[in-house]
């Protein structure tokens, strides 16, 4: 039975969707969740709100982890309130889909900012802290799509890719003082992303899952769950693929 007890977590992204199933995965374990939001603050404070049923703490922080003050001074907040940090979950992510063709600039910039660039800046923010404790679980919530690409998301596969190089690098870096960095390469999750696609292309989708049936955020927040607990402690650097055999 895995035991978070005691845990502090920072989930970014974590108001809806895989981000808010691993912030109540986590807090049903036991862990103390920092519930990181970019703008959707009533629906941050109805994820904290079933947190606290839970028994444990939990607040809401906005923070725009694009930008590295955003990210520093989320951190500082979250370990005065908290009294420190022992997970970080990078979940935080935008899609703006189109072909490399029509794809405009800003476009790819603003995914590769959010989705890669943040999660880089959420590590660095809490490198220290989590060398200083020597101990510590991240887990950076990359894609199938970083594995396999797919058209119409050059950016989002560039920087789910790489995230994947990121998590392998830092976990290089964090290893000898106790601190594991994974990835999870979720698959076809129902999310309200994936809920806004277009009919023809969710029939593709499952086409392609070989258990013919769309993940839930449950499904990746058990896989989190795991590779931030003692159970794991002899795991880094690898990318956990959620997918129902999508990529075999």
């Amino acid at each position: 039975m895995i035991n978070l007890s005691g845990k502090n977590a920072i989930v970014t992204g974590s108001s809806r969707g895989i981000g808010k199933a691993i912030a109540i995965k986590l807090a049903s374990l036991g862990a103390n969740v920092a519930v990181v939001y970019a703008g959707n603050r009533e629906k941050a404070d109805e994820t904290v709100a079933e947190i606290e049923q839970l028994g444990v703490k939990a607040k809401a922080y906005s923070c725009d982890v694009s930008s590295m003050n955003d990210a520093k001074n989320l951190v500082t907040e979250v370990i005065a309130d908290f009294g420190g940090v022992d997970i970080l979950v990078n979940n935080a992510g935008i899609v703006k889909d189109g072909l490399i063709l029509s794809m405009k600039e800003e476009h790819f910039d603003s995914v590769i900012n959010v989705n890669l660039k943040g999660t880089f800046n959420m590590i660095k923010s809490t490198y220290q802290h989590f060398m200083k404790k020597r101990s510590g679980r991240i887990v950076n919530i990359s894609s199938i799509i970083g594995i396999n690409g797919n058209a119409g998301q050059a950016n989002y596969a560039s920087a789910k890719a790489g995230i994947i190089g990121l998590t392998k690098s830092a976990a290089k870096e964090l290893a000898a003082r106790k601190v594991t960095v994974n990835a999870v390469a979720p698959g076809f999750i129902e999310t309200d992303m994936t809920a806004a696609m277009p009919e023809k292309a969710k029939e593709a989708a499952l086409a392609a899952i070989p258990m013919k049936r769309v993940g839930a955020g449950e499904d990746i927040a058990n896989a989190v769950a795991f590779l931030v607990s003692d159970e794991a402690s002899y795991i880094t650097g690898e990318v956990l693929k959620v997918d129902g055999g999508m990529a075999i």
